[in-house]
C-alpha cells in the first residue's frame, strides 16, 4: 500500500511538472484546460449549448413533471406527437413515447426516455442509444444523428429518411442521472462509475419490457458512442449476468455497437500523438516530446486499475496532458472532426435543441411540465471522471465467448476517439478469435456502389473504420450508418456491391 501511495505522489508531481512547463513556455491554453471543470464548460460551448442549470437536482417538494407513476408502478409512459411535426398519421399509429422511469436503487431518481416504433415492423429489433459526454443528453442524436427527425431554422420537424427507426425500435435514454430530463431530488443519485449507470439502464429495460411485453422476445442491441465506450461494455455485461442467473424477464441481447469510443484509455492514449502526427497535426520533434509523457500516463492508468478513486483521478489529470498537448499546437482544429475549424468556441451549433425542447406545446405534449432540459451536465461529467480511465476492455472478451456480437465503428476524421486507438484495442484484445480476427483480410464496406469504409471481421467482432466522417457517423453519414445498422443485425456485413438494396427490399 505503501508503495501505491508513493506511486500515487509521484505522478502527481509528474502532473504539477507538466503543468507548470506549460506557464513556463507560455502555453496557457495546455495548463487550464488541464482542469475538469473547464473542460466540461468548454465541451458544452463548443456545441453552442447553454443549459440553464449544471444539473439536474430539483427540490424534493416539488415534482413538476406532468407524468407520474401510480402506486407501485415503476414507469409511467405517454404517447405522444411532436408539434410541428408534417405528418397525417395519429398518435396511436405514430408509435412515439416519451416516459419516466423510478429507478429502483435510487433515493429519488427518475430516467427520462423515448420510444420511436419502427417505421418498418414492430417485429425489428430494439435499439437502445447512448450518448456520451459523459453527461450529455441523448436528444443529442435524436436530432442531429439518427433519431426519426432533424430540427428545420422554423423549429418545424423533419423526418429524416435515413434515422434508425427505418430498422428498429429505437430506445433514446437521458442518463446518467441529472442529464436531459432525467432528474432527482437528492444529490446522493448521481452516479460515480460504471455499476451504478449500469444497474440503472438494466432495472430500466426490466421496467421498459413489463410495459412492453410484446417487445420482449424482439432481438436486442446496445448502441451508442463516445463516452458511451464505458458504458455500452457494462451495461452489455449487466445485461448478459442477469440473463444467466435468470434475474427478471429474459432480455434477447444479441449485439452490442461502439461508435467512436472510448474503451481501452491505456491503448487509446497513446495512439493519440500517432494520430496526430499521420494526420499532419503536428511536426515529429512535437511528436517526439508529447510522447515523453506516456510512460507515465501509462503506469497511473495501470494504478487506476487496481487502486481506487484518488490514481484515478490522477491518471485523469496526466493522461490528458497527451490530448491537451495536441491541441494546444492544433489550434483551431476541431478535435471532432479535423477536417473543419472551430470558430472562437464554436465547433457545431446544436443551439436549436434547446431552444426546441423549451417550447411550451413541445414540453406539454412529452409531459416534462417545466422540468429544466440539461442538454449537458458539468456535474454528472465531473462526477465521472473516477470512471473515466479505467478499461472496460476486460469484459468484452466473456460476451464474444458467448456469441454476442460487437461492432466497433470509427470516422475517419476523429480525433478525441480516432479510428487508431480504437482498432489498436481492437485488434489486441485477448479472445479465441483474436487470430483468426488479426488474419482476416480488410474488405470495403460499399453503400451505393461506393466504399463507404474499410471493414475487418470475423465472427462475433467486426471493425469498420468509417469514410468522410468524423465524431458523430451518423450525423456525417447517414445513408451509410443506417446501412451499416441493418448488415450488421442481419449478420450481413460484408455484401457484395449492389447486394445491399435487396436486402432491405427482403425485409
Amino acid at each position: 500500500m505503501e508503495n501505491k501511495q508513493q506511486l500515487l505522489v509521484s505522478l502527481l508531481v509528474s502532473f504539477l511538472f507538466i503543468s507548470s512547463s506549460a506557464f513556463l513556455s507560455n502555453d496557457h491554453r495546455l495548463s487550464r484546460s488541464s482542469f475538469p471543470s473547464v473542460h466540461a464548460e468548454k465541451m458544452i460551448r463548443e456545441l453552442n449549448l447553454f443549459p440553464k442549470e449544471d444539473v439536474n437536482i430539483i427540490d424534493g417538494r416539488r415534482d413538476s413533471t406532468a407524468l407520474f407513476a401510480g402506486p407501485g408502478k415503476k414507469i409511467v409512459e405517454k404517447r405522444f406527437k411532436f408539434p410541428n411535426l408534417a405528418s397525417g398519421v395519429s398518435v396511436d399509429d405514430l408509435g412515439h413515447h416519451a416516459g419516466y422511469y423510478e429507478i429502483s436503487h435510487s433515493h429519488d431518481a427518475k430516467m427520462f426516455y423515448f420510444f420511436f416504433e419502427s417505421r418498418n415492423s414492430k417485429k425489428d429489433p430494439i435499439v437502445i442509444w447512448l450518448t456520451g459526454g459523459p453527461g450529455c443528453s441523448s436528444e443529442l442524436a435524436i436530432f442531429y444523428e439518427n433519431g426519426p427527425f432533424s430540427i428545420a431554422k422554423n423549429m418545424s420537424l423533419v423526418w429524416n429518411e435515413h434515422g434508425w427507426d427505418q430498422a428498429s425500435n429505437l430506445l433514446y435514454v437521458d442518463q446518467p442521472i441529472g442529464t436531459g430530463f432525467s432528474y432527482s431530488s437528492d444529490k446522493r443519485d448521481i452516479r460515480h462509475n460504471e455499476d451504478g449507470v449500469s444497474n440503472d439502464l438494466y432495472d430500466f429495460l426490466q421496467a421498459f419490457f413489463e410495459e412492453h411485453p410484446e417487445l420482449a422476445k424482439n432481438d436486442f442491441y446496445i448502441t451508442g458512442e463516445s463516452y458511451a465506450g464505458h458504458y455500452i461494455p457494462a451495461f452489455a455485461s449487466r445485461v448478459h449476468r442477469g440473463n444467466k442467473a435468470k434475474e427478471g424477464i429474459h432480455i434477447n441481447l444479441k449485439g452490442f455497437a461502439i461508435g467512436n469510443g472510448l474503451t481501452d484509455p491505456g491503448m487509446q492514449y497513446k495512439a493519440y500523438p500517432d494520430y496526430a502526427l499521420e494526420m499532419g497535426i503536428i511536426k515529429k520533434s512535437e511528436y517526439d516530446r508529447i510522447t515523453k509523457v506516456i510512460p507515465v500516463c501509462e503506469m497511473a492508468i495501470k494504478l487506476c486499475g487496481t487502486d481506487g478513486t484518488l490514481s484515478c483521478l490522477a491518471s485523469y489529470f496526466v493522461c490528458n496532458t497527451i490530448f491537451s498537448s495536441i491541441m494546444a499546437l492544433a489550434g483551431d482544429t476541431n478535435y471532432y472532426d479535423i477536417r473543419k475549424k472551430c470558430e472562437g468556441s464554436l465547433c457545431y451549433d446544436f443551439s436549436n435543441m434547446e431552444k426546441f425542447l423549451n417550447q411550451e406545446s413541445v414540453r406539454d405534449a412529452i409531459g416534462v411540465g417545466d422540468l429544466d432540459f440539461v442538454s449537458c451536465s458539468p456535474t454528472v461529467y465531473q462526477a465521472m471522471l473516477v470512471d473515466w480511465m479505467r478499461n472496460l476492455e476486460v469484459g468484452i472478451p466473456e460476451l464474444l465467448e458467448d456469441g454476442v456480437k460487437l461492432l466497433v465503428y470509427a470516422g475517419e476524421y476523429d480525433l478525441i476517439c480516432n479510428w487508431l486507438g480504437n482498432s489498436r484495442w481492437v485488434h489486441a484484445m485477448e479472445w479465441s478469435g483474436k487470430k483468426d480476427f488479426v488474419g482476416s483480410p480488410e474488405v470495403s464496406f460499399t453503400v451505393d456502389d461506393s466504399e463507404a469504409g474499410v471493414l475487418r471481421t470475423y465472427g462475433p467482432l467486426s471493425f469498420l473504420k468509417v469514410h468522410d466522417a468524423g465524431h458523430m457517423v451518423p450525423m456525417d453519414q447517414p445513408k451509410a450508418s443506417l446501412e451499416m445498422l441493418r448488415r450488421w443485425m442481419q449478420g450481413t456485413m460484408v455484401v457484395a456491391p449492389g447486394r445491399s438494396e435487396q436486402l432491405v427490399a427482403e425485409m
